[in-house]
């Protein structure tokens, strides 16, 4: 992924960095079924905590096979859904009731169950183009950051939300307009990096045999779009063992924590 040379200030005063420094942690766990369970109960605890604090829990939601398995576990749980507000990290430009949106796929198996009002859910009106949805959604995203949660995918190419290989972006753009995607559809919109690097806390959730290429190419330094990701204190990963390939630690077939694998695998 080309950055292009940096744009608006992140913070007055200051511009964005991509900061390699911060640390890339590896949960690993037996399959997708643990590994959804586990990211479950941790979004839970997240927000119970965040709302203790301030009374509001904002978290950005990721599209795909994997996220969808976690939204269904959250959907099962109790907690006071009045406190969160929901966004999204990217959405295909495609008709507001068309089945491949995220937003509908979340609202199916999750949100349409609990007890969300409307007002607190902020879709991606890709609908309208992706230059007017850009636009529209960096209004609702520069007032709403920096968020305490994101939650992203990564693809077998290593793109995460809809930041691709091979495209350049303006990095302290808060939200991108996206064409020409190597998947269809061509356009879609998706959060920058200034937005998700500046999230308090930052899940990469990865599963399937199909992921596990780019997670060799990711842990020895290439440049994909996911090796930019790292929040305001790093990333935590959590993959299957699938997707992992195995190596010389234990792996756990059970329960709510994976293999802590922490390092920092570069830029």
């Amino acid at each position: 992924m080309r950055l292009l040379p940096q744009g608006e200030p992140v913070t007055p005063g200051g511009r964005y960095r991509d900061d390699a420094s911060q640390p890339t942690r590896w949960h690993v766990f037996a399959d997708a079924g643990v590994l959804a369970r586990a990211a479950a109960g941790h979004i839970l605890e997240r927000s119970r905590a965040v709302i203790a604090q301030r009374d509001v829990f904002r978290v950005v939601l990721a599209g795909g096979s994997t996220p969808e398995a976690v939204y269904q576990r959250l959907a099962g749980l109790a907690t006071d859904w009045s406190r969160w507000q929901i966004y999204y990290g990217d959405e295909r430009c495609v008709p507001a009731n068309h089945a491949e949106r995220n937003s509908l796929m979340a609202a199916r198996c999750w949100l349409d169950r609990v007890p969300i009002a409307a007002d607190n859910i902020y879709p991606i009106p890709a609908e309208a183009g992706a230059e007017t949805a850009a636009r529209s959604y960096a209004n609702i995203v520069r007032e709403a950051r920096p968020f305490d949660l994101v939650l992203l995918g990564m693809g077998e190419d290593g793109h995460t939300a809809s930041l691709f290989p091979g495209h350049a972006h303006d990095p302290a753009e808060l939200v991108h307009a996206v064409h020409d995607a190597p998947k269809p559809p061509p356009d879609r919109v998706s959060l920058g990096l200034s937005v998700l690097n500046d999230a308090e806390e930052v899940i990469i959730l990865v599963t399937g045999e199909g992921k596990r290429a780019a997670v060799t190419r990711w842990r020895a330094g290439a440049d994909l779009p996911v090796a930019h990701i790292h929040g305001r204190h790093g990333v935590d990963v959590y993959i299957d063992a699938a997707a992992d390939g195995g190596g010389d630690h234990e792996i756990p077939g059970s329960g709510t924590n994976g293999a802590d694998l922490s390092h920092n695998p570069g830029k």
